[in-house]
């Protein structure tokens, strides 16, 4: 029972992070170990699990898909999506510089770990590591498309969506901003959506979005950790590194879509702080931040002795 707790608990953990643009529920997954056994679980959706079902084995579909598992983790995301969401916008709205903080000091410290896991670095890992670094910076500077509610485009929303939730250091809630749907997404997370058909279908379709990319990703992803593990590890860091710039706490909006409601930004400036008490105060929050994740890579090696 304690085990299933503590996955609900980084299931939470995922899905607060899935939530905030710039940060991945896939770096939360890769810090606190169930990185793989997450994508390995999803995989396990194919023909042989559609057969066991089909034929009412539910044990044998339990057991083969690592059902308990997978409603642990993504009951603990479910339940924090629906019921943090709005106390995040409250957060980002209010006190956006100290919330990022933290998050970059989760950041930082996730790419240390998760650069540890690597077996051995050599120039294709360095090579790959930067290759991720570049891809991730670069897309800080595409300009963020208007909304779009045209059904194919939400399908293809939902399927980009949920593939930047499990990679770790490519946030879904970022590329949804890039795609421009993030807010009428988010909207469907924080109830304020109207129960109208119009919008029960808009959901209906980025959740089908959202699991073909998720059963499809997960079997990439499974095959490459099993065939090119610490090149794929390599990526990710690149990956997880390059996220810092985009969530870099101390930046200015210079051109809102919507300047009333000040709701996403289409072009950013990122400054140095002077200090003051205010900037020191953010600074031990970023401490606070890599403390955390230490705290959790320990908490892992210890589960696994």
């Amino acid at each position: 029972m304690k085990y299933y707790i503590t996955l609900f608990i980084k299931g939470i953990a995922i899905g607060i992070a899935n939530v905030v643009p710039g940060v991945s529920g896939g770096t939360i997954a890769l810090i606190t170990g169930i990185y793989e056994e997450l994508i390995n679980s999803l995989k396990s959706f194919n023909i042989k699990a559609l057969k066991l079902i089909s034929s009412f084995n539910i044990k044998g579909f339990i057991q083969y898909t690592n059902m308990y598992f997978l409603l642990a983790v993504f009951g603990g995301s479910i339940a924090s999506v629906f019921s943090i969401a709005n106390l995040f916008k409250y957060l980002f709205a209010n006190y956006p510089i100290s919330i990022w903080s933290l998050f970059f000091g989760l950041i930082m410290a996730s790419v240390y770990f998760i650069g540890k896991r690597i077996a051995k670095w050599n120039t294709v890992n360095i090579s790959m590591l930067l290759i991720g670094t570049i891809v991730a910076i670069s897309l800080s500077f595409i300009t963020p498309a208007s909304e779009n509610d045209n059904l194919f485009f939400i399908f293809i929303c939902g399927f980009i969506g949920v593939i930047g939730m499990i990679l770790p250091g490519l946030s879904g809630s970022f590329l949804l901003i890039l795609m421009g749907n993030y807010i009428l997404m988010l909207n469907f997370i924080d109830g304020s959506f109207k129960l109208e058909t119009e919008s029960l279908v808009l959901l209906s379709v980025f959740i089908s979005g959202s699991i073909v990319g998720l059963i499809s990703c997960s079997n990439i992803i499974a095959w490459l950790l099993k065939n090119y593990k610490n090149i794929l590890l390599s990526v990710l860091t690149g990956f997880v590194l390059g996220s810092l710039y985009t969530i870099w706490p101390w930046q200015k909006c210079l051109t809102w879509l919507d300047p009333e409601k000040q709701e996403k930004c289409m072009k950013t400036i990122r400054y140095l702080p002077e200090i003051n008490n205010n900037v020191i105060y953010c600074i031990l929050l970023m401490i606070l931040g890599i403390v955390i994740v230490w705290k959790l890579e320990n908490i892992t090696i210890e589960n696994k002795t």
